[in-house]
C-alpha cells in the first residue's frame, strides 16, 4: 500500500463512525440558559404589548368624552377592527416560524429571503382585506345588532382604518419575521413610534387642535391609522438596513413559490383559526349589543381592562414562538419543550397577579372609563365582570402562551379545532342560553360563558403541548 493509499483509507470513515449521529450545531439558543434567553426575549414584547394597549386605553379614553351610542360603536369598531386584522396570522404565523428554523439553523441567507415573500404576502393580504373592509361594513355592521347612531358611527370610525390596513400589515408582518430571528427590540422601537405619534394626532383630529381638522369621534380612527403608516415606514428601513441577520433586499421582494407555499403552509390553517376565532367572537358581540347600549358598553371597557392581564400573557407567548423556532431549527426539540414550559409558567404567573388587581381594584378601574353623563349603569354593568374574569387568567394563559409556542413549531392545524370546539361547543350555545330574558343573567350570563370557555381550550392547549407531536412537524 502506497503512502498516499493509506493516507486515503485512515480519511475513509470506519463503519462505527459512519453510523454516529452528527450533533446539531452550537447557536446562542443552544448556549445560553433558558430562562434568560426568555426574560430576554420577553421584556421588551412586554413593553411592545404595554404600549399598544395604550393605543386602545387612550382611544377609549378619547371616546369617554362622547355619548352612550359612540361608547357602543367603539366597541363594535374595534371587534371588526380585530376581526379584520386577524388574518395578519395568514403572514404572521408562517414568517415567524420559517425565518425561525432558518436563523435557528444559520442559513440567513433563506432567512432574508422568507422574510421577503412575508411582506409581499403582507402587501397582497392587506390590498385585499382594505378592499373588503369597505365594501362590506355597513352589512356587516348591520347583522350584529347595533343600530341607529351606533352603527353610524362605527362604519365611520373604520374606514378610515380600513383603508390604512396595507400598512399595519406590512409593520406587523416585518416585526413577525424580526422576531423569528429573535429580536423583540424593534417591535417595541416601532411600537415606542406610534404611540409618540398616535397620541397628539388622535387628541388633535378628535378635538380640532391646533392645525388639526376637528373629525371628532372618528379623528380617533384618523390618529391611529396614520401612526401605524408611519410605523409600517419605520419596519420597512429596519429591514432594508439589516438587522440580525435580516437584510432586506429587492432580489429578496421577487416571487418564490417554493417558499411562499412554505409560509402559507404553516399560515393558513392559522389564519384560519385566527378569523374562525374573530367570526365566534362577532357572533358573542352580536349577543351582547343585543342586550342594549350599557351591556355593549360596559363590555368594551372591561375588554379593555381585561387585557391588562392579557399583555403579560401575549408578550410571554411572543417569547416562546420566537424561541421554539429556533430550537427546533437548532436540532433541539427539548430545549424548545423546555422554552415553552418557561414562557407558560412565567407568563402565567403575572397574569395571576393581574387577576387578584381586577377582583379588588375593579370599582375604581371601571370609574377611569366609564361615560362622563352616565356612568353608575355601565359601572354597575361591568363590574361583575371583570371580578368573574379574574379567576380565568391561569387557563387564559395556557391558551395564549401556547398557542403561540405551538405556531413557532408550525404546529397550527389541531389547534383550529380547539377553537371550534371552546366557540361552537361552549361559548356560543351557553351564552345564548344565559342571555335569554326567562333567564335574565344579562352581560355577566355572556361573560360566565366566556369563562367556560377558556377553562376548556386552555386544558387542550395543555394537552397538545404535553403529547410533543408538534416537535416532529415539519415546516
Amino acid at each position: 500500500m502506497t503512502p498516499t493509499d493509506r493516507a486515503a483509507d485512515a480519511a475513509r470513515p470506519s463503519p462505527d463512525s459512519a453510523i454516529e449521529p452528527v450533533p446539531p450545531p452550537e447557536t446562542s439558543v443552544t448556549r445560553e440558559p433558558v430562562v434568560a434567553q426568555i426574560l430576554h426575549l420577553v421584556w421588551p414584547a412586554l413593553a411592545y404589548q404595554g404600549l399598544f394597549l395604550t393605543i386602545q386605553l387612550f382611544d377609549q379614553f378619547l371616546a369617554g368624552r362622547f355619548s352612550q351610542s359612540h361608547q357602543a360603536a367603539l366597541t363594535t369598531a374595534n371587534y371588526l377592527y380585530w376581526f379584520v386584522t386577524s388574518y395578519t396570522v395568514v403572514v404572521n404565523a408562517g414568517a415567524t416560524a420559517l425565518v425561525g428554523r432558518f436563523v435557528g439553523g444559520d442559513d440567513l441567507a433563506h432567512a432574508r429571503r422568507a422574510t421577503g415573500q412575508a411582506i409581499l404576502l403582507a402587501i397582497a393580504f392587506g390590498a385585499l382585506a382594505a378592499v373588503a373592509g369597505l365594501v362590506g361594513l355597513p352589512a356587516l355592521i348591520s347583522t350584529l345588532n347595533l343600530e341607529g347612531e351606533g352603527a353610524a358611527h362605527a362604519v365611520a370610525y373604520l374606514n378610515p382604518l380600513a383603508v390604512l390596513l396595507p400598512c399595519y400589515m406590512i409593520e406587523v408582518g416585518g416585526i413577525a419575521c424580526l422576531v423569528g430571528a429573535g429580536d423583540t427590540r424593534t417591535g417595541l422601537k416601532v411600537l415606542a413610534t406610534v404611540v409618540f405619534i398616535n397620541v397628539p394626532l388622535a387628541w388633535g383630529f378628535s378635538h380640532g387642535t391646533g392645525p388639526f381638522p376637528d373629525l371628532g369621534f372618528v379623528g380617533i380612527a384618523w390618529g391611529t391609522g396614520l401612526s401605524h403608516a408611519v410605523g409600517c415606514a419605520y419596519v420597512l428601513v429596519v429591514l432594508a438596513r439589516g438587522r440580525f441577520g435580516l437584510k432586506l433586499t429587492p432580489a429578496d421582494l421577487v416571487p418564490d413559490s417554493d417558499l411562499i407555499y412554505r409560509l402559507l403552509r404553516v399560515s393558513v390553517p392559522a389564519a384560519i383559526d385566527s378569523v374562525s376565532m374573530g367570526s365566534f367572537q362577532l357572533v358573542f358581540l352580536g349577543m351582547i349589543n343585543a342586550l342594549g347600549e350599557t351591556a355593549a358598553s360596559a363590555h368594551g371597557i372591561a375588554l379593555r381592562l381585561e387585557a391588562l392581564g392579557y399583555l403579560s400573557g401575549a408578550a410571554f407567548a411572543t417569547a416562546a414562538v420566537s424561541f421554539v423556532g429556533r430550537a427546533l431549527g437548532a436540532g433541539r426539540p427539548d430545549l424548545a419543550a423546555r422554552g415553552g414550559w418557561t414562557a407558560l409558567a412565567l407568563g402565567g404567573s403575572m397574569m395571576t397577579v393581574m387577576g387578584v388587581i381586577f377582583f379588588f381594584a375593579a370599582r375604581p378601574m371601571f370609574k377611569s372609563f366609564s361615560p362622563e353623563n352616565d356612568p353608575t349603569p355601565v359601572i354597575e354593568a361591568g363590574v361583575p365582570v371583570l371580578r368573574l374574569i379574574a379567576f380565568a387568567m391561569p387557563a387564559l394563559a395556557s391558551t395564549i402562551v401556547l398557542t403561540q409556542a405551538l405556531r413557532g413549531a408550525g404546529d397550527t392545524r389541531v389547534p383550529v379545532l380547539f377553537t371550534w370546539v371552546g366557540f361552537l361547543g361552549v361559548r356560543l350555545p351557553l351564552a345564548y342560553i344565559l342571555t335569554r330574558p326567562d333567564v335574565g343573567m344579562g352581560l355577566f350570563g355572556a361573560w360566565l360563558a366566556m369563562f367556560v370557555d377558556i377553562h376548556v381550550r386552555g386544558a387542550f392547549f395543555l394537552w397538545r403541548y404535553i403529547g410533543g407531536k408538534w416537535q416532529q412537524i415539519k415546516v
